[in-house]
C-alpha cells in the first residue's frame, strides 16, 4: 500500500465547530491591538496540536493558524453524516487540503456530500480517500472530473464500482475525468477484487502521469489465466482478471514519472518480478513486495540488477528469502534508505553488519527474523561508515540480549528517534537504563510484552540483586523452593511505603536515567509488562509531548496511575487501559477532565466500571471517536446508546459482553 498522506495538522469536523465558539467583546479575546504577524509568529512556536487548539479562541486566534506556512499538506478525516455537509462548506473558505471520508454508501447523503465536496473543494483538494465506502458509479463520476487540482486518489476496495466492468465505458466519461486527473501522481488500487485488464486500462488513461501506484493485494494473472486456461497476457484484454502483460504496459508508457509501485500480497513469481524489473526506462526509488512468498534469493538479485536505484525497499514476509538476499541488498543498493525484512524467518546474523554499514541507510525493520542475536548489527553500527538510524524494528527478535541492546544505544544515540522492541522477551531494566541513557531524541518507543522490566528500569534505580551484589553481599538467597525461614533477613524495599489505592507514590531519588530523560517521547506502549506497577508509572510519565499511550494488561496498576498520566501528559490522543482492573470509576472521574484531546480510548476488560465512567466522558471528552468497552460487566447497553446519541462524532463503540452477560452461555 501506498504510504500514508502527511498529515502535519490532520483535524476533526468537531474542530472546526470549535473555531466559531467564545470569544472575547471585541472579537480578539483581550488582544485587540496585537498584529496578526506578532501572532503568526508565536505560533510558529507551538507544535501543531498546540496550534489547533489555540485557534478555537477567538477569531484573530483562527486567522493566524490559517496562515500559508501552517497548512501544508492538511488532511481532514470524518464519516459521511449530515454534519458533514456544513464542515466541507467551511473547508472551502480555506487553502488547499485533502480529505478522508469514511462510511460512503449509495444514500442519497453521500451523493449530497460528494456533490458538495465538488462545489466547495473541486478547485483545491489535492487529495480524496475513501475507505470502507459502497459507492455507485454515477456519484464518483459525478465528483472526479470537478477535482482539477488532485494528485493523491485511493479507491481501495472499492470493489462496488469495478464489479459490474462498466466503470468509464464511455469515451466522453473518460475524457472528462483525464482531463481533471491529467496532474495526479498518486493512485492507489489495493485490495480490488474486480479490477480487470479493461477497468485498469480505462483508468489508468486517464492518468498519464503517476509517480505512484499501489495494486497491493489485487488479483493479477502474472503466468496463467485460470479463466481462459491458457498463460495470461493474450492478445485481448481480459474483462475477469488484471494481467502482467498490461501491468508492463502501463509502466512502459509512464516509466518517465513513475518511481514508486506496491505489489504487496500478490502472487508475482520471480520470472514476473523480472519481467517487471527490465521494463525500459523505468528508474523505481520504492517497490513494496511484502508478503509475495514465491519469490528467491535468485530473483531479488535480478531484480537489484535492474533497479540499483531503489531508496526504499520492503520485503517483508518473503519468506523464501535467507540471509543471500539480505547481502545482495547490502552490495547493489548503495543509496538505500529504508529497508523493511520482517518476518523473513530464514535470515540469520549474516549480511546484517554489512547492511548496518550503509551510510544511507535510515530505517531498518528486521521484525520477527528470530535468529538475529544483534551483535553483527552492534558490529557494523560501530564501523566508520554505518548508518545514522533513526528508525529500528526488532520486535519479536527473542535472542537480542541486554549487552547488545545497551551498545545499540549508544551507538545510535545521536539519531534514532523510532525504537520497537516488542516481545523481546529477555530484555530487563538494564536495557531500559541504557535507552534512557543514551536515546534521548527517541519520540516512538514500543516495549510492550518486555515482562522482566520492573519499576526499577522506569525509575533509573538499580535492581535489588546488583545493589547487593556492590556491597559484597554474595551470601545465600532465597529460591523458589524455599522461603524466608528465619536464617536470612528479607531484602530492604526502595520504596517507603505501598502506595495506597487512589494517591500518588512517595517520590523516589533515581540513581541512573529513567524514562523521565525521554522528554520528546509521543509514542509509548508498555502493554504486558506486569511488574509494572503505580510507583513507576505515577511518577515516570510525565511527557508533554506524549500522544499515544498503552497501559493494557498492566494488572497492578490503578486509579492513581489513571489520574497521574492524565494530569501529566495533556496531549494524549490514544490511551489503552484494557485489562487495567484495578481501575475505577473515582479513577476516570479524576482523569477525563484533563482529557479533552482523546479520541481513542480501550476500557475493556475493566471490571470495575459502571455507567458513571461513561458519563464522564460525555462530559470531558467530546472528540472521542472510538470505544472499547467490551467484557465491562458493570456498563449498561442503554449507557452506550446514550454515549452514541450525546457524541456526535464517535465512529464505533465495542460493547461486546457489556452489562454482566455470562461467557460461557454466549460462547
Amino acid at each position: 500500500m501506498l504510504p500514508n498522506l502527511v498529515q502535519t495538522d490532520c483535524r476533526s469536523p468537531f474542530d472546526l465547530y470549535e473555531m466559531e465558539g467564545d470569544e472575547g467583546d471585541d472579537g480578539s479575546a483581550g488582544t485587540p491591538d496585537l498584529p496578526l504577524e506578532m501572532i503568526v509568529h508565536i505560533f510558529s512556536f507551538l507544535h501543531s496540536w498546540d496550534r489547533r487548539e489555540a485557534s478555537a479562541v477567538c477569531q484573530s486566534w483562527y486567522q493566524a493558524s490559517q496562515d500559508p506556512r501552517f497548512q501544508k499538506n492538511v488532511s481532514f478525516q470524518f464519516p459521511a453524516s449530515a454534519s458533514a455537509v456544513a464542515v466541507i462548506r467551511h473547508l472551502g473558505r480555506g487553502s488547499r487540503c485533502s480529505l478522508v471520508i469514511s462510511q460512503l454508501d449509495g444514500s442519497s447523503l453521500s451523493k449530497t456530500l460528494l456533490t458538495e465536496v465538488g462545489h466547495w473543494l473541486g478547485p483545491t483538494l489535492e487529495g480524496l480517500s475513501l475507505p470502507g465506502a459502497s459507492l455507485t458509479e454515477s456519484s464518483l463520476l459525478a465528483l472526479l472530473p470537478r477535482l482539477s487540482s488532485l494528485r493523491r486518489l485511493d479507491l481501495s476496495g472499492l470493489d462496488s464500482l469495478f464489479m459490474s466492468g462498466a466503470f468509464l465505458s464511455r469515451e466522453e466519461q473518460r475524457d472528462q475525468v483525464r482531463s481533471a486527473l491529467c496532474g495526479l501522481e498518486e493512485l492507489d488500487l489495493s485490495h480490488l477484487r474486480y479490477l480487470s485488464d479493461l477497468t485498469f486500462n480505462r483508468l489508468t488513461y486517464c492518468t498519464p502521469r503517476l509517480r505512484r501506484l499501489a495494486l497491493a493485494g489485487c488479483h493479477i494473472a502474472f503466468e496463467f489465466d485460470p479463466y481462459r486456461g491458457y498463460p495470461a497476457g493474450g492478445a485481448r484484454d481480459s474483462s475477469a482478471l488484471l494481467s502482467l502483460r498490461n501491468l508492463r504496459r502501463l509502466l512502459a508508457e509512464q516509466s518517465s514519472t513513475l518511481t514508486a509501485l506496491d505489489l504487496s500480497r500478490t502472487s508475482i513469481t520471480p520470472q514476473s518480478l523480472r519481467t517487471v524489473a527490465q521494463v525500459e526506462g523505468l528508474r523505481l526509488e520504492e517497490l513494496s513486495l511484502q508478503g509475495c512468498k514465491e519469490l528467491t534469493d535468485y530473483s531479488v538479485e535480478v531484480l537489484l540488477q535492474h533497479q540499483p536505484g531503489l531508496l526504499r525497499l520492503d520485503l517483508s514476509g518473503c519468506t523464501e528469502l535467507t540471509s543471500r538476499g539480505l547481502q545482495a541488498v547490502s552490495r547493489a543498493l548503495k543509496g538505500l534508505q529504508h529497508l523493511s525484512m520482517c518476518r523473513d524467518w530464514r535470515i540469520t546474523d549474516k549480511g546484517v553488519a554489512e547492511l548496518a554499514s550503509m551510510p544511507s541507510l535510515k530505517s531498518l525493520e528486521l521484525s520477527e527474523c528470530t535468529h538475529l542475536t544483534g551483535a553483527p548489527l552492534v558490529k557494523g553500527l560501530s564501523g566508520p561508515r554505518a548508518a545514522h538510524l533513526e528508525s529500528l524494528a526488532l520486535r519479536s527478535c527473542t535472542s537480542i540480549r541486554d549487552v547488545e541492546m545497551s551498545s545499540l544505544a549508544q551507538l545510535c544515540g545521536g539519531s534514532l528517534q523510532q525504537l520497537d522492541l516488542t516481545s523481546c522477551v529477555y530484555l530487563t531494566d538494564l536495557s531500559v537504563n541504557a535507552i534512557a541513557t543514551y536515546l534521548h531524541r527517541l519520540v516512538v518507543l514500543r516495549l510492550g510484552w518486555c515482562k522482566e522490566i520492573t519499576d526499577w528500569g522506569l525509575l533509573g534505580q538499580k535492581t535489588p540483586t546488583r545493589e547487593r551484589e556492590s556491597e559484597g553481599e554474595t551470601g545465600p538467597c532465597f529460591t523458589r523452593t524455599f522461603g524466608n525461614m528465619g536464617f536470612f533477613r528479607p531484602p530492604k524495599s526502595p520504596f517507603p511505603v505501598r502506595p495506597v489505592a487512589g494517591e500518588p507514590p512517595p517520590p523516589v531519588e533515581q540513581s541512573g536515567a529513567g524514562l523521565l530523560a525521554l522528554s520528546q517521547l509521543q509514542v509509548l506502549d508498555l502493554t504486558a509488562c506486569c511488574l509494572l506497577t503505580d510507583t513507576s508509572i505515577a511518577q515516570v510519565l510525565c511527557h508533554p509531548e506524549l500522544q499515544r499511550l498503552s497501559l493494557s494488561l498492566l494488572t497492578e496498576i490503578s486509579d492513581a496511575s489513571l489520574a497521574a498520566v492524565a494530569r501529566n501528559c495533556p496531549s494524549l490522543t490514544s490511551l489503552s487501559l484494557s485489562h487495567c482492573r484495578r481501575i475505577t470509576d473515582a479513577g476516570v472521574a479524576k482523569a477525563t477532565p484533563y482529557l479533552g484531546r482523546l479520541q481513542h480510548l480501550s476500557l475493556s476488560h475493566c471490571e470495575n466500571l459502571t455507567d458513571r465512567s461513561l458519563l464522564c466522558l460525555v462530559q470531558h471528552c467530546r472528540r472521542l471517536r472510538t470505544l472499547d468497552v467490551s467484557v465491562c460487566k458493570g456498563i449498561s447497553i442503554s449507557a452506550v446508546d446514550r454515549l452514541h446519541s450525546q457524541l456526535t462524532f464517535l465512529e464505533n463503540v465495542n460493547c461486546r459482553f457489556v452489562g454482566g452477560v455470562d461467557l460461557t452461555l454466549t460462547l
